[in-house]
């Protein structure tokens, strides 16, 4: 069994490769996806996996995360929001190409493998690993395990309609899903960007429209407090279900660092916790801190491996090979 682990992370815009030796990492190596094009995907994963090779001196196992998954019974690529994959066999062509076997995982699962073994929830029973960026996803670990369900769906928390929704909510802006108002329409960068340009006509990206707010831009300041009670009320509805010891999130949008005390402020509103009145309290009393959901332990923390959390977790996807 090789010494060396390639990780790949498909990205919607970048390829980005990592070759580890134990928990050494040796070399990194990042490139832009080719959007739209199956064929040079292929092409620029397996020049990453060379170049890495080439770095390292050595053959190495290859594991890769994708935006989506595989159809367990036909092993093509669905549910990817790099809509180019969709349909392909892209582990048996990247199998062929690069001539041994590949393992390959959804992103959010790497991501949440990652974070979950020796990252910003390490030690957590049940982890929920969320990737805010280009598209919206998550993954799902349960002691120290990936879980992806008997559908192999589990965590595409991305796609289901946004709890809670408000008037001007709905029905919700198209989703390459073939549905309408899904939470990455909301969540993701480009939601932000496109909600941020619907009230003010200024078609800005994520990190000006924070900047922005920061510098105290009232126009601003709305559309990042709109993107915040989004987000609490579409994480209330993981907490309700899953009920994680933490939420890691990870991906561009995790850069907004306000998320951290404002998400969990605003989420005790919808997560169904205990209440005063659940537990006898008389109606004199002062509320404890964090409002009347204060037992939501659940906490929201940033991923401490950042955007390598996808490309170790996919290293990860072949075990340690023991040494001789």
């Amino acid at each position: 069994m090789p010494q060396l682990r390639i990780g790949i992370d498909l990205g919607g815009t970048k390829i980005e490769g990592i070759v580890i030796d134990g928990a050494r990492e040796i070399a990194r190596l990042r490139v832009p996806t080719p959007r739209d094009d199956y064929a040079a995907t292929i092409d620029a994963i397996a020049s990453v996996v060379a170049k890495l090779e080439d770095f390292a001196g050595g053959r190495g196992s290859v594991g890769i995360g994708i935006p989506g998954t595989l159809v367990p019974s036909t092993g093509l690529v669905k549910n990817a929001n790099s809509v180019w994959l969709i349909g392909k066999a892209l582990l048996r062509d990247l199998e062929t190409r690069l001539g041994r076997e590949v393992r390959m995982a959804n992103d959010a699962n790497c991501f949440a493998i990652s974070e979950a073994a020796d990252g910003a929830a390490s030690g957590d029973g049940i982890v929920f690993g969320v990737i805010v960026g280009t598209g919206t996803g998550a993954g799902v670990v349960v002691r120290g395990q990936i879980v992806t369900g008997a559908n192999g769906i589990a965590g595409e928390w991305g796609h289901n309609p946004l709890p809670w929704p408000e008037d001007d909510e709905r029905p919700g802006r198209d989703c390459y899903c073939g549905k309408r108002g899904c939470i990455e329409t909301f969540l993701s960068g480009p939601g932000m960007t496109k909600d941020h340009e619907r009230r003010t006509g200024r078609r800005e990206t994520p990190e000006d429209i924070v900047r922005a707010a920061d510098r105290g831009d009232p126009a601003a300041i709305i559309t990042v407090q709109r993107y915040e009670h989004r987000m609490a009320r579409a994480l209330a509805s993981v907490v309700n279900v899953l009920d994680p010891d933490a939420i890691v999130l990870g991906g561009g949008m995790s850069n907004i660092d306000r998320l951290y005390e404002n998400v969990p402020r605003l989420w005790n509103e919808f997560v169904f916790a205990a209440t005063m009145k659940d537990l006898g309290v008389g109606s004199g009393a002062a509320a404890p801190a964090g409002g009347a959901n204060y037992f939501v332990r659940t906490r929201l923390v940033r991923a401490k491996h950042g955007d390598a959390s996808g490309v170790r977790g996919a290293a990860w996807l072949w075990p340690e090979p023991a040494r001789g």
